[in-house]
């Protein structure tokens, strides 16, 4: 490439071969350029498209290769060139910038055409001089201190590559191509508006307030729109803000075939929203197709390039463009602009963009005319004719966005010479602190100063450069809103720009949109609805990451935000709500005193309890009575203090679990139950005692069965169960337990035995108690009638032994709190069946048959015996 550059600059030069001390370099050729000049001591560049494109005429022997016609004046364009003739001459005016010094300018028309913009584009860079002493000239300046254009990316690319490499500044007012920010690539390249990237991001962020999460692309066939189309897919994606449905290149020229194409496509769609990066002539292209095939309910999203082309403003696109959203060039006030228009002249010559204006506004030619114009009864220009009697876009400033970019760039490069001009020498930032001279003024000391340039304009905006030469970021957003009577009025409805933090920033007035739409209500552009809290999205294969399906949360997760990409599993206490938003926590279950089945239990528990009493309390009354006195009192009142807290125990079995009820209802069972069948087994031990020693030589068993004995056997029978306890406790305590395995949306409380070993030496000891008790008894059971209590305690070990050999598999295989419930029905009912066989006869005869309380009676039950 820089091979290439090289020769282009050094093939238009013939160095001659003379007897003069300094060779001359000769032009070869002059390029044919349209264009305004101005002298002064610094001149500056400028690149206009002041006509829409060019004809080259067909190469022949004798024609000039760079010979062409402009066609298509563009007043607008023209309009640009003259803001930058009247920003040098505000600022010649301003003796506080650039005192003493008078700026001039070489403005070119590119004439829509990259060759005509990069031949005037070399013209600045090298100058039109047919002649010139290299060593006396060459050692000055260059022609141009700083060129401002071109209005294109492509063609600000191809002049950026070679005028880059001579560090001549470049500051553009319209390219905004992304690529143009590798300072690499081109360290000379500035622009007073945002970059692609910056509108990229702007439109994102339309996209993203709108909720518009499908839309479609539609982009220029050159490096503006297809940087920006693989700049805006990646961006979206990386966002995760939206899809695009899909991606057409609008082509150059006439193709109406691909047009019908791509419109069919846009029809089809699902997408409502079409976002697109073109310019004036692709979209009156498209639109010609649209208005054919009358494609209507489009939200059109316009880039900077036409969000305010008044050539689409027109009656017949309104009902299809009417509505559109659009970012602009930030709108600014140059005063004074007008008045300066008003005072246009044309200029001497044909090559004279004021001699073009002047023809092209009043619709004559200047002398001598063609013939052909003559002969139609065309009018002569005179040069006195009023710009005042005419309707022109050329005097419009009301709209000013891309003048107050190229007026903004050329007070930076203003700015940047007075900046250079003031250096104090020892002081400047060049070799050895040297300063730039005014005599010997270089374009890349122009750059050094360019890039640090920092002013505020008088409209109130800053203007500076970043690192890659970008302007700080700022778009207006534009609504276009199609009036009652066909016409349309273009409005400034919000404000896109970059924050201190570096995020884009949205405001919007949403209450000034005008939406095409019924109702006057946004569109909705989405692939696939919302996902709504307590659903997730499953991807649809083989499409966007937009289209998705809405799949509920499984139990026990949640998600509670929309468009969820997955569930959440709730925390462990927590549960899903029916809804599967949010989660709640879960419902807790024991045996609780409110239920039902607990208030059954404690009543039968605190009955128990109360008919214990009740039989100590008639005990006591009666105990001098022969049925109390029978077969050592003393037991029989132990055995019913130890029922009642088997009834009492049962309770530590209800409420929720706690640590100490989980440690000490295990205990106080078993030491109850123990205390009340060892008390049991040594009143079966005593009746069959007593009976051996009613026998000859039998009074030797009873010095072993005295009181004393009796109360220490119970009391290590029962130490030993306690013991059990304490080392099971200190060992493998039990606690409490929240068990999820039962119900997942329930928490049941319940204690675990800690040690299983422990649970069952337990109720072994127990049981072999109650064995060896109804075993002793079953033996006794035909003893004589006065001494038959063995019978009643038979029977009361046999119900004892049957309630707690169904407890065991019964117990195992119920759940959660009826575990609990199982465990206290077998204490209460071992509890009512000791209760009721050892004491039920007793009571009924001391309340009910009080003839028979006397010793005679039990010592002999029949009435033929006594």
């Amino acid at each position: 490439m820089s091979l290439f550059v090289l020769l282009i600059l050094l093939c238009p030069f013939d160095v001659s071969r003379s007897s003069s001390i300094f060779p001359s370099c000769k032009l070869r050729r002059q390029f044919h350029l349209n264009g305004m000049h101005k002298p002064g001591d610094v001149i500056l560049g400028g690149l206009f498209e002041v006509h829409y494109t060019s004809v080259f005429p067909e190469l022949t022997f004798t024609s000039e290769p760079n010979e062409h016609i402009c066609q298509g004046f563009d007043p607008p364009g023209f309009r640009h060139a003259m803001t930058m003739a009247f920003a040098i001459e505000e600022i010649n005016k301003n003796p506080n910038l650039l005192p003493n010094v008078t700026l001039g300018y070489s403005l070119y028309d590119n004439c829509g055409t990259l060759v005509i913009g990069f031949s005037a584009a070399l013209s600045l860079a090298s100058g039109q001089e047919e002649t010139f002493l290299p060593l006396e000239q060459c050692s000055g300046g260059p022609p141009v201190l700083g060129i401002v254009g071109d209005s294109f990316s492509t063609f600000s690319i191809a002049t950026s590559d070679v005028i880059g490499l001579f560090r001549l500044p470049i500051v553009s007012y319209f390219a905004t191509c992304s690529c143009l920010s590798d300072r690499h690539r081109f360290p000379s390249f500035f622009r007073t508006i945002p970059s692609d990237t910056f509108q990229v991001h702007a439109m994102i962020q339309i996209l993203k307030h709108f909720g518009w999460t499908w839309a479609g692309l539609l982009v220029s066939d050159d490096d503006y729109g297809l940087h920006v189309a693989q700049s805006f897919q990646s961006e979206l994606t990386q966002s995760g803000l939206g899809c695009l449905a899909y991606i057409e290149i609008l082509p150059w020229g006439n193709n109406p075939s691909e047009l019908t194409r791509i419109v069919e496509g846009m029809k089809k769609s699902t997408a409502r929203v079409v976002i697109v990066f073109a310019h004036q002539i692709n979209m009156i292209q498209l639109m010609e197709e649209v208005v054919k095939q009358n494609v209507t309910g489009l939200q059109w999203i316009a880039s900077e390039a036409w969000s305010s082309a008044a050539v689409l403003q027109t009656p017949r696109f309104m009902p299809y463009l009417g509505g559109t959203l659009g970012v602009a060039i930030r709108r600014g006030e140059i005063l004074g602009l007008r008045d300066f228009l008003l005072r246009t002249k044309p200029g001497n010559s044909r090559n004279d963009e004021r001699y073009m204006f002047w023809e092209h506004t009043f619709q004559c030619k200047f002398a001598p005319p063609p013939v052909d114009w003559l002969e139609a009864g065309g009018a002569l220009c005179s040069g006195e004719e009023d710009l005042e009697t005419v309707q022109t876009e050329f005097l419009d400033v009301s709209n000013l966005r891309p003048e107050y970019n190229i007026y903004k760039a050329v007070y930076a490069l203003a700015y940047a010479l007075d900046d250079m001009l003031q250096c104090q020498p020892g002081r400047g930032p060049f070799s050895s602190h040297s300063c730039a001279s005014m005599q010997k003024l270089e374009a890349w000391q122009v750059l050094y100063y360019l890039e640090k340039v920092n002013f505020t304009i008088p409209f109130g905006d800053q203007v500076s450069f970043d690192e890659n030469g970008d302007a700080l970021p700022i778009y207006d957003i534009m609504n276009w809103l199609w009036l009652p009577d066909g016409g349309l009025q273009v409005l400034n409805v919000g404000v896109v720009k970059k924050t201190a933090f570096g995020d884009e920033e949205l405001t919007l007035n949403e209450d000034k949109i005008f939406w095409n739409f019924n109702n006057n209500q946004p569109p909705r552009s989405v692939c696939s609805e919302t996902c709504n809290p307590g659903t997730r999205m499953a991807r649809k294969k083989g499409q966007p990451v937009c289209c998705f399906d809405c799949v509920p949360c499984s139990e026990g997760k949640i998600s509670n935000e929309t468009n969820s990409l997955e569930c959440f599993s709730c925390p462990e206490d927590f549960w899903s709500s029916p809804k599967r938003d949010h989660c709640i926590l879960k419902k807790t279950d024991f045996l609780s005193y409110h239920e039902p089945l607990g208030v059954c239990l404690t009543t039968a528990s605190l009955l128990g309890t109360c008919i214990c009493t009740v039989v100590l309390g008639i005990f006591t009354y009666h105990r001098s009575t022969p049925m109390v006195r029978a077969n050592n009192s003393e037991l029989s009142f132990l055995i019913l203090v130890s029922l009642k807290l088997c009834f009492l125990c049962s309770l530590l079995f209800i409420g929720q679990p706690r640590l100490w009820t989980c440690q000490l209802r295990h205990a106080a069972f078993g030491i109850s139950f123990v205390l009340c069948v060892s008390c049991i087994l040594v009143k079966t031990m005593v009746v069959l005692a007593v009976f051996k020693a009613s026998k000859p030589g039998g009074g030797v068993h009873l010095k072993w069965f005295g009181a004393v004995q009796q109360r220490g056997t119970v009391f290590a029978l029962t130490c030993i169960q306690a013991a059990i306890c304490t080392v099971w406790i200190v060992t493998a305590s039990p606690v409490p337990h929240k068990n999820t395995q039962y119900h997942n949306d329930k928490i049941i409380y319940e204690c675990v035995v800690g040690s299983t070993i422990g649970f069952a030496v337990l109720l072994g000891y127990i049981g072999l108690l109650a064995i060896i008790s109804f075993l002793l008894a079953f033996l006794g059971r035909n003893l004589p009638d006065n001494f038959n209590e063995a019978k009643l305690i038979t029977f009361s070990m046999l119900i004892f032994c049957a309630v707690w050999v169904a407890f065991v598999p019964a117990y195992i295989n119920s759940p959660g709190k009826y575990a609990d419930a199982v465990e206290v029905f077998a204490i209460l009912a071992s509890s009512f069946g000791l209760l009721m066989a050892l004491f039920g006869p007793k009571c009924y005869i001391i309340l009910l048959r009080p003839e028979r309380n006397t010793k005679k009676a039990i010592m002999c039950r029949g009435a033929a015996k006594c």
